[in-house]
């Protein structure tokens, strides 16, 4: 059964994110100003249709998907790029695969308590994120 993502999560770790950014050829500019921010996650999640805010001061990114169904996302602001995406369930885990350019690109997120965990993967190197829930 797949958990409840809707809320409000707010970052507070963000482990080997700069060295994902190289992976994915983002130029050293954008890294470093990438590595400072700290972004929020606003989650609407309602059956099998998320939206998922990711927020910050330098950029927002806005992901609006149907599980299970595969889609053109446009990576605009992130590494200009563009994959196709899909996403589904593995037991309580959201699963994202990016197939594109770059090779095993795509995350997981999963609850644990109330903490929202995000796994970045790309070309080998794995990212990982946790975002505490708002009330």
């Amino acid at each position: 059964m797949p958990v409840d993502l809707n809320g409000y999560w707010k970052m507070i770790s963000n482990e080997n994110f700069e060295e994902y950014l190289k992976a994915l050829d983002v130029n050293v500019a954008i890294r470093k100003i990438a590595t400072l921010l700290k972004p929020d996650k606003d989650i609407t999640h309602n059956g099998n249709h998320i939206i998922i805010k990711t927020l910050s001061t330098f950029k927002n990114y806005n992901m609006d998907f149907e599980v299970g169904k595969e889609f053109e996302e446009d990576l605009s602001g992130v590494d200009d790029r563009k994959c196709m995406t899909t996403i589904t369930w593995e037991g309580d885990r959201l699963v994202c695969v990016q197939k594109g350019e770059k090779a095993g690109r795509g995350w997981t997120h999963w609850v644990e308590g109330d903490e929202l965990h995000l796994e970045l993967r790309a070309c080998g190197v794995v990212s990982k994120q946790v975002f505490k829930k708002q009330s």
